[in-house]
C-alpha cells in the first residue's frame, strides 16, 4: 500500500530551474486532486548556490517540509548536489540525476529540469495530460513544444537513475 504522503525533493543550483520544476510538479499534482504543500530553500541561489524545493502530496498534508531521511524521490539537477542532499532520501528512495537524460537530445540546455520531471513522472500516478496542462500553465506558450519534447525525453528514459 502506498504511503499516505509522498515526499519529493528537487535540488540544484541557482538558475537551473529548481523552483520552476517544483511549480510544474505542484500544479500537475493539484490537477490530479492531491493536497499539495511546497517549501523552498533559496540559499545563495543568486550566486549559483544550492537551491532546494520540498513537495509533499497525498490525501491530506499538514507540513511542507520533507524531514531528513523521508524523501521518496530526490531529483537533482546538478551532479555535485547529490551528496549534499542524499541525507534527505529514505532507504529505498529513488535518486534522479542528469544522467537520466542525454543532454545532446534536449531541445535546450535550459530544459533539463523539465526532462527530469518527465523521468519522475513515470513513477507517479499523475495522468500525462495533467503534466501537459501544468507545463502550459507554468511557461510562456512559445516554450510549450520544446518543454513537451524535453518531458517526453525524460519520461521515455525513465529506467535507471543514479
Amino acid at each position: 500500500m502506498p504511503a499516505e504522503v509522498t515526499n519529493i525533493v528537487i535540488a540544484g543550483l541557482g538558475g537551473q530551474g529548481v523552483l520552476k520544476a517544483s511549480d510544474v510538479l505542484g500544479d500537475a499534482l493539484v490537477r490530479s486532486g492531491h493536497d499539495v504543500k511546497k517549501s523552498e530553500v533559496h540559499g545563495m541561489a543568486q550566486r549559483g548556490g544550492s537551491v532546494q524545493s520540498d513537495i509533499r502530496f497525498g490525501p491530506r498534508v499538514f507540513s511542507p517540509m520533507v524531514p531528513a531521511g523521508e524523501a521518496d524521490y530526490l531529483v537533482v539537477l546538478a551532479e555535485d548536489q547529490v551528496e549534499v542532499h542524499r541525507h534527505l532520501l529514505r532507504p529505498g528512495g529513488l535518486i534522479i540525476t542528469p544522467a537520466a537524460v542525454s543532454p545532446e537530445e534536449l531541445p535546450s540546455r535550459k530544459s533539463l529540469n523539465v526532462a527530469l520531471l518527465g523521468t519522475l513522472s513515470a513513477h507517479l500516478d499523475v495522468p500525462e495530460s495533467h503534466w501537459r496542462e501544468a507545463l502550459r500553465a507554468q511557461f510562456p506558450e512559445t516554450w510549450f513544444d520544446a518543454n513537451c519534447r524535453a518531458f517526453a525525453l525524460g519520461r521515455a528514459g525513465a529506467g535507471p537513475a543514479a
